[in-house]
């Protein structure tokens, strides 16, 4: 079985609760332990009042109507048995006269029996209204997280991603927040219900005897106890093994998913990632299983023993209402079912309070994932703007970037500067750091060293939301999106109404309007059949298409491509590279692109190796100095002239 890190461990010992190192720190810990539950706790009560607080006021008036009602159903009970001992117990020499005075004598037998129906009429109505609140705050409340997490997700930095500590901290998030919330605030209600029962059952059963309720209590301590260490060993085992959720949601997608769909099937990976998931779960399992059969077992021992408790008492009601003078079968019936619903009360107590007590500790997923921290932002409290539709220089400054949690650097100080107008190709061997230099200058990531400017000023001091809309950007991992073709074309400028003509223009320029009006419903067509019976599923040459006429719709300053291309022929690349120097007129464009031909009527070739600067220049001059390009431009031609030679 896969064994937590020292670092979680460390991490999650007591929620950071350092254990007491001797009897005077006992106080201290104490102290910690339960600010860090109330904290929490508290955060939870802000999540659902935040959710919907005319919920969460309803749910407050039947936690104190469910701890009324029961007591009062004992005093009706109580008073019916009584009114009907005392008819019992008529002289038969009266019989007759009973029958005479029925309507006297039964009067109040009848309106007993009609308080006591009328009693559980509202005690079943309001369950049913508690349960359908419930519900609703239910539906209401995981929503309401869920776009917290979500909205917490859209800022974090694109460094978060690249940490797998960090999807831990959103697998737990996204598993727990939503129903934890709910159960914790449903299983507070229940404690206050049951206290407020409680309470008055035990002022009736002093009646019987004072040590009473005491015994109920202390014969229900081993319970509590038992349930309090599981639920923290729930927790640990359910934090300790989220790598392992996390492998088997991994496999069970890979094989569902439509994408690979055809590649496990021709080589045949499926059963490959369905014996990964088995054994995966096999080991998660063995472990879940081993912690409920123990918990089970102890449950079970405690359980007997308290029953004996509980008889014993039963026994003593019983002696008390036969032998002592003045005992009525009605204190029977109210001190029977004090005992009862004592016992009752204080396990729903345990359970609650156990409930609680876990759910805040599984809070803390939700609580840890909201802390993290966005470091890409503006460098001071008052952002400079951008200046748009003119004009930019970007320039790199000895620039170094390693990502987070690795000690190798992708990018190596690097300096250069693009001007406005200039058509920047970036060229190297996978892996040179073309993409990750595209992320730094587009501030998805902050450099480790040095910095890059815009237009003279450092990127940190922008408003960062406002310098991603300078860019028109297409990576090679571009998005497809299950909606119309005209809406995949109008995210490239999402924060404007769409514009149809925009976009029909867009898709000309990026040459997909040729197959884009064989679709059945043209630009309306919906995409991918995740959604729609009638959904069109495009090759991978039409989603680049698509893409492309992206970057087209956007009216921005700055261009860039990585590679959004490769999967077109090299008279359709190039046309579109055509398409674009049309339209960058005194912007920056960038492009990415494994075909060396492209660059050759860029004003600037950057050449990049092992995240290094090693050249650049024009094709001419590049060419004329003989060094890396002049070597991937030549292997490249002389593999083309190959295939030319061999297809002639």
């Amino acid at each position: 079985m896969a064994k937590p890190s020292l670092t979680l461990m460390k991490h999650n010992n007591y929620q950071g609760v350092e254990k007491p190192k001797s009897l005077r720190d006992v106080p201290r810990y104490l102290k910690e332990l339960l600010g860090g539950f109330f904290t929490r706790f508290f955060y939870i009560v802000k999540l659902v009042w935040e959710a919907k607080p005319i919920l969460m006021m309803a749910m407050v008036l039947f936690c104190i109507l469910n701890g009324v009602l029961p007591v009062v159903g004992a005093f009706i009970s109580a008073e019916l048995v009584n009114e009907i001992s005392v008819q019992l117990h008529l002289s038969p020499a009266n019989v007759g006269g009973f029958w005479q005075n029925v309507g006297a004598n039964f009067s109040l037998i009848f309106l007993l029996l009609l308080v006591s129906f009328t009693h559980l009429f509202c005690t079943r109505l309001f369950t049913r209204l508690s349960n359908m609140v419930n519900t609703m705050a239910g539906e209401v409340v995981a929503n309401h997280i869920k776009l917290k997490i979500l909205n917490k997700a859209k800022t974090v930095d694109m460094a978060s991603f690249d940490r797998p500590e960090f999807y831990e901290k959103m697998e737990n998030a996204n598993r727990e927040a939503g129903m934890r919330p709910l159960r914790i605030i449903e299983a507070t209600f229940s404690i206050l219900s049951a206290i407020i029962s409680c309470i008055s059952f035990v002022v009736i059963l002093v009646g019987l005897h004072p040590a009473a309720p005491w015994i109920i209590v202390i014969l229900s301590v081993p319970t509590a106890v038992i349930n309090y260490a599981y639920r923290r060993k729930n927790f640990h085992f359910m934090r300790f093994h989220s790598k392992e959720r996390r492998e088997m949601n991994y496999y069970s997608a890979v094989v569902v998913d439509k994408d690979k769909a055809k590649e496990m099937r021709i080589m045949g990976l499926s059963d490959t990632f369905i014996d990964r998931y088995s054994k995966t779960f096999g080991r998660y399992y063995k472990g879940l299983k081993r912690l409920i059969i123990n918990e089970c077992l102890w449950q079970v021992c405690v359980s007997f023993v308290t029953l004996l408790g509980h008889c014993a008492l039963f026994l003593l009601v019983a002696y008390t209402v036969v032998y002592e003078q003045g005992r009525t079968l009605a204190e029977y019936s109210l001190y029977t079912t004090a005992l009862t619903s004592i016992g009752t009360y204080v396990s729903t107590l345990i359970s609650a309070t156990a409930t609680i007590y876990e759910g805040t500790l599984f809070i803390d997923n939700m609580i840890t994932f909201m802390k993290e921290k966005r470091t890409v932002v503006p460098a001071t409290d008052t952002p400079v703007e951008p200046k748009r539709h003119c004009p930019h220089t970007i320039e790199f400054e000895h620039v170094s970037f390693r990502y987070p949690g690795t000690d190798r650097d992708v990018i190596s100080d690097v300096s250069m500067k693009f001007e406005a107008g200039e058509s920047v190709v970036l060229v190297g061997l996978n892996g040179a750091g073309k993409t990750t230099l595209i992320k730094l200058m587009t501030r998805l990531y902050d450099p480790t060293e040095g910095r890059i400017l815009l237009d003279g000023i450092d990127l940190k001091e922008y408003d960062t939301e406002k310098l991603y809309d300078m860019f028109g950007i297409i990576f090679q991992d571009f998005g497809k999106y299950a909606v119309s073709v005209e809406e995949n074309i109008a995210f490239g400028d999402i924060r404007k109404e769409t514009d149809s003509k925009k976009a029909a223009l867009a898709a000309e320029q990026s040459d997909a309007d040729d197959f884009i009006e064989k679709l059945p419903h043209k630009m309306q067509t919906p995409l991918m059949r995740f959604f729609e019976e009638d959904g069109i599923e495009l090759s991978i040459g039409q989603w680049q298409k698509l893409s492309v006429a992206r970057a087209f719709y956007k009216d921005s300053d700055i261009l860039i491509l990585d590679e959004p291309t490769a999967s077109l022929d090299a008279l359709a690349e190039q046309q579109i590279y055509d398409q674009f120097a049309g339209l960058s007129k005194n912007k920056i464009t960038v492009f990415v692109s494994h075909r060396l031909s492209s660059a050759t009527t860029a004003s600037k070739i950057v050449v990049l190796e092992y995240g290094k600067l090693v050249e650049m220049g024009t094709h001419q001059s590049l060419m004329e100095q003989k060094g890396k390009y002049y070597q991937l431009f030549s292997t490249q031609a002389k593999r083309y002239l190959e295939q030319s030679q061999i297809a002639e």
